[in-house]
């Protein structure tokens, strides 16, 4: 069952500028295809678009503010903010925003999902051509990732684009998780490994947090049966040290997203229905909508593990009657582990260790290890198709083709969530804030709409001012405001901002303490008699700059890597 050595007509054939091009071509028309019924039925209305397409513009809003890199999101709460950006990955909102500033607004949803599955077709062609064994079977699996049944439900009935994205990376990441294993043989590139993993690691994390935990599991999982399976420590070191890149390349979003969630309501992403508990397969809730959704998750799911299945039953039959290729055979066994572990994390007996694993809970939905079982099913339809082709090609169609059809029938379809959202950023009417990151103290669903920048509060059973004081608004932006206010008498001041350690409030130049509101959390202070200017600053954190110096020290580790190869190549 082994192979000899590839010859260079074969290598440019798998690798060359022509194989990457074809995948390209057909990675694209199969994302095209996806975004069919987007043309005649409008924007597939998901759980989550308006989270983004929400993050999306207020980001491009930033950056005309000369913002670069936000970090308390303006509008969320009708203006009064939230600190959204720090604790949501940079990737997805800064792609969409980028998008938005060249493209029309209603175009960036379709066009999001066109860019990113062309991507993760190009990425599973990358990892196919280094394990399926033949040309034409990485070119199948490529499409089939693209298309595959878990990234049409996220895409149709999830909106969630932030867990596309993260899924783009993880067939080249998870192919240099197999070379730094050593189950495939890259000795000689081992450096240049370390740091290619480290990127594609931190670029999962930098897309989607709970796809960075699932990430971070599953290739811990990779490299432990590396290390047993060979019978030696090498690989868990290897794998250690690859992630341990990735998260300092990370640690500029990671250290400040692990660090100030105890100044937000972090526990609210563990609300009712966004339990593990709740949402194994075919799980059943109080929630009859929830249970509805929760089905068509399950049935995808089953799915996939069926396909899996038949196309690496298919594989090991045809193994008895022709060799498998060198790489193939040795990533089949790691493969199928995984997607044991995959689909038993699904089932409702494996709660505890959803419960005590670090961070796992946060993933919330333990269906979304199908994004591990995409790999998977790529990888062995692959496979099958090195000797059984058109089977495999007809079979996979009509399979997607149904499915597709299925999530379609089932999916919310709108024209307006792209306009409902840009229509409120042109009005200043903000959106509505997010539970989790709503900071400590504050309760967004009594944040009042339609507020201006400052005002006068007078509580109850205090006496009305004789002459209302009089605002000037110097500089307002995300980050930063200025206010003047001229009172004929003593008076509070309400600002359009909720509190937020990283927020430096000064009243004429020095700190001043502040209140808060009754029923919300917004910044109260009380300014004497006669002009007094306000100034609130986001400033830098402690811990954001260490997050800063551990990702620069990263990227000085890559840097060493790498230089010494290129050096010795010279």
């Amino acid at each position: 069952m082994t192979e000899s050595p590839a010859t260079p007509e074969h290598r440019q054939k798998v690798e060359g500028p022509r194989a990457w091009m074809s995948a390209g071509v057909f990675s694209f028309a199969t994302a095209l295809a996806i975004l069919a019924p987007f043309f005649w039925l409008g924007t597939a209305s998901g759980h989550d678009i308006s989270f983004h397409i929400s993050s999306w513009f207020d980001a491009a809003g930033q950056w005309k503010q000369g913002i670069l890199f936000p970090r308390w999101t303006e509008w969320a709460n009708y203006g009064f903010g939230e600190p959204r950006f720090i604790f949501y990955p940079p990737l997805s909102w800064m792609l969409g925003a980028g998008l938005g500033s060249i493209f029309p607004w209603t175009w960036i949803p379709g066009l999001f999902v066109l860019v990113v599955q062309t991507f993760a077709g190009m990425s599973a062609f990358g990892l196919l051509r280094r394990t399926a064994g033949t040309f034409r079977g990485a070119l199948f699996g490529a499409v089939a990732y693209a298309a595959n049944p878990y990234a049409l439900l996220v895409i149709y009935l999830r909106s969630d684009f932030a867990e596309l994205l993260a899924t783009s990376f993880f067939p080249m990441l998870f192919l240099a998780g197999l070379r730094l294993s050593g189950i495939l043989n890259d000795e000689s590139r081992r450096r240049k490994t370390i740091v290619r993993f480290g990127i594609l690691f931190a670029a999962v994390w930098l897309s989607n947090a709970p796809a960075g935990v699932l990430a971070s599991y599953s290739l811990a999982l990779l490299f432990f049966w590396a290390a047993l399976s060979r019978k030696n420590h090498q690989p868990a070191l290897h794998g250690a040290s690859g992630i341990a890149l990735g998260l300092g390349l990370a640690s500029f979003y990671i250290v400040p997203a692990a660090y100030e969630q105890r100044w937000v309501n972090i526990s609210r992403a563990l609300a009712e229905g966004l339990t593990p508990r709740e949402n194994f397969l075919f799980a059943v809730t109080t929630d009859s909508e929830h249970d509805a959704f929760n089905r068509i998750a399950s049935y995808v799911a089953l799915f996939l593990i069926a396909g899996i299945l038949a196309a690496a039953l298919i594989a090991l039959r045809n193994s008895r009657t022709s060799e498998l290729s060198e790489s193939t055979e040795k990533a089949f066994p790691a493969m199928l582990a995984l997607g044991l572990v995959a689909t038993l994390m699904m089932i409702r007996v494996t709660n505890p260790f959803w419960t005590v694993l670090p961070k796992l809970r946060f993933v919330q939905f333990p269906w979304r290890l199908m994004m591990v079982l995409a790999i998977l099913f790529a990888f062995f339809l692959a496979v099958a198709a090195r000797r059984a082709f058109v089977f495999s090609l007809i079979a996979s169609v009509l399979a997607l083709s149904l499915t597709g059809a299925y999530l379609v029938k089932h999916t919310w379809w709108d024209t307006e969530d792209v306009n409902a959202v840009k229509a409120a950023m042109d009005n200043k009417a903000g959106f509505e804030g997010t539970d989790e990151y709503d900071p400590l103290g504050d309760d967004h669903t009594d944040v009042p709409q339609q507020q201006p920048e400052s005002k006068v509060i007078v509580e109850k059973g205090e006496p009305e001012l004789s002459q209302k004081p009089e605002f000037r608004i110097l500089r307002w932006t995300a980050e930063d405001r200025i206010v003047t206010v001229r009172s004929a008498a003593p008076a509070k001041i309400r600002l359009r901002l909720l509190h937020y350690p990283a927020w430096r409030i000064t009243l004429n130049d020095q700190p001043t303490p502040t209140r808060r509101t009754v029923s919300y959390d917004a910044v109260v202070l009380v300014v004497p008699a006669g002009e007094s200017r306000i100034e609130a600053r986001f400033t830098q954190t402690s811990d954001r700059t260490i997050g800063g110096c551990l990702t620069a020290v990263s990227w000085l580790a890559v840097v060493l890597l790498v230089w010494p190869l290129k050096r010795r190549t010279s």
